[in-house]
């Protein structure tokens, strides 16, 4: 099997073979605290815009070791994330990194095989649990919390072989789909393809990291949009999986009716490899019980070039038509659709969800938990490990970004709806008519999935709150709990600032969603690295 990326670069029986590409290491002498230059290898690698199977191919093939690939994402990371560009990515890098690697290289030497994910340095968010590291959720509230074991999916990640590499910033408390600030770290994170601009939250300094070529992969969370909406702001992929598929043990909580947990990256296949590791049972996560009747199919395996040959996709008009969407992201989201089809799908436009006016959440109806109800479950599980044990606390400390006063103390202020009230059965049913009303609409139209832009608009200028944000991503994936998948769709404003395409598709067929998002990507290869942040020489 042969497959290619945007970058020019092909896969052969797993090895990379660079096409006109400069390499990326090729002369580099070693990184601090390297003894000797015979640790740091050469190797036509370009790391830049590199795969998990093109470093496994390197790797077996002799030519690059895992601390030569950590020390040059560390060289990275010090030449752009406080300096230069000061992309701002980033909360702390992990200071044993290096000696993973150099342990993992010993075990190869020592005959052992490779995991999966051997020698991924990932990029994690803040509000995932790190037994080694600090975890924060963004907010000084919780500065100096280590928890005593990884979340499920570092736990899963590590077990695969991969390293945190770093912590990334977020929108704190994960409260902000728009922008990505925190009192953890001074200033806010930088889109590195604007460096005026918005990454979007709250996994932004994720998606930062990750399309600034800082990891190979990330992982972030997204509870209305915050996988989904960094990914489109800076021309990547991330998956939204169906509810109950993935874990969110160990993933400080915005609201568990919505909350998810899954990759972020730069290509379908990475995301894919990734999301094969984390999906799947955890006793920790009551939700995820309905995966023990799903298995969890070969999601690498079915990613085809002629994915979407014969593939019904649906143009979901409801998720993104507003009266102020920008001229020029429907001209990107009308050449992603031309491009569908070129690529062999029937596109049925419009695919139109009947009753949606009357299944909406109705206007005034109080919240069922949510922030207030699951964080103080959260903190009182960790007892005196944490610095405050309620939401009352962390309001009372003042130990926030001012931005978020008045939504903590708002929250504080209001109910705390458990799972047993009227509010939460009134907030059930409302999601159970939801699915029905899709999956009808997806029976009826025979589709395979519908596609939408993931925001109707470019991304902001930071600071800016007053402009239309365009987000589309807050409905149709969270409320039905169904699968949605992000792939780079092109750019607006003269090719400098990104915009991305959702595939929204049935539950627990995140397969279907890959293999069309793999299509898509190999069709037109949007993805393009930051200027911001180009090669070291």
């Amino acid at each position: 099997m042969q497959s290619r990326n945007r970058c020019g670069r092909r896969w052969v029986a797993g090895t990379l073979v660079a096409v006109g590409l400069v390499a990326g290491l090729a002369g580099v002498g070693p990184a601090p605290g390297v003894a000797g230059a015979e640790r740091q290898l050469p190797t036509p690698v370009p790391i830049e815009e590199t795969t998990i199977a093109a470093v496994h191919g390197e790797m077996r093939a002799g030519r690059l070791t895992c601390e030569a690939l950590v020390q040059y994402y560390l060289r990275r990371i010090e030449a752009y994330d406080k300096q230069g560009p000061a992309i701002n990515a980033l909360v702390l890098v992990n200071p044993r990194v290096v000696d993973e690697a150099r342990a993992l290289d010993a075990r190869r030497r020592a005959g052992e095989s490779m995991g999966a994910l051997h020698c991924v340095p990932m990029i994690v968010k803040d509000n995932f649990e790190t037994r080694d590291l600090p975890s924060t959720n963004g907010s000084l509230a919780l500065a100096g919390f280590v928890s005593v074991k990884d979340a499920f999916q570092v736990a899963r990640v590590k077990a695969a072989g991969a390293l945190v590499l770093a912590k990334s910033n977020m929108a704190e408390w994960a409260f902000t789909p728009y922008e990505t600030v925190s009192s953890i770290l001074p200033g806010y994170t930088k889109n590195p393809y604007a460096l005026d601009r918005v990454t979007a939250g709250s996994s932004g300094g994720t998606a930062a990291a990750v399309a600034a070529n800082f990891g190979l992969i990330g992982l972030g969370s997204d509870t209305g949009n915050s996988i989904r909406g960094p990914s489109s702001h800076q021309a990547l992929v991330g998956m939204r999986s169906t509810m109950g598929l993935t874990s969110r043990a160990g993933v400080m909580p915005l609201n568990l009716w919505a909350d998810i947990a899954g990759p972020m990256g730069r290509t379908v296949e990475d995301v894919a490899r990734v999301f094969q590791v984390v999906a799947g049972n955890d006793p920790d996560d009551p939700v995820t019980r309905a995966a023990q009747s799903h298995p969890v199919p070969d999601y690498v395996a079915g990613l085809r070039a002629d994915g979407l040959k014969g593939a019904r996709i649906g143009v979901l008009r409801q998720a993104y038509e507003r009266p102020d969407m920008d001229a020029e992201a429907v001209a990107v989201f009308r050449q992603a659709l031309a491009d569908l089809e070129r690529a062999g799908a029937v596109v049925v436009d419009p695919a139109t969800v009947e009753g949606l006016s009357a299944i909406r959440r109705p206007q005034g109806m109080e919240p069922c938990g949510g922030f207030k109800y699951d964080i103080n479950r959260y903190l009182a599980s960790h007892g005196d490990r944490v610095p405050v044990k309620s939401l009352s606390e962390i309001v009372a400390s003042g130990r926030f970004h001012p931005s978020v006063r008045r939504q903590l103390e708002q929250t504080e202020q209001g109910p705390a709806h458990g799972p047993d009230t009227p509010e939460c059965e009134a907030d059930r049913a409302y999601r159970a008519r939801m699915r029905d009303a899709v999956l009808e609409t997806m029976t009826r139209l025979r589709l395979d999935a519908f596609v939408y832009p993931t925001w109707s608009n470019p991304p902001r200028l930071i600071g800016d709150l007053n402009t239309p944000h365009g987000d589309n991503s807050q409905l149709f994936s969270p409320t039905t709990g169904f699968p949605a998948l992000q792939v780079p769709m092109g750019y607006t404003r003269g090719g400098q600032l990104p915009a991305g395409l959702t595939f929204f598709g049935r539950p627990w067929d995140e397969a279907t969603l890959f293999q069309l998002g793999a299509a898509y990507e190999e069709a037109t290869r949007h993805r393009r690295p930051p200027a911001s942040a180009p090669p070291l020489r």
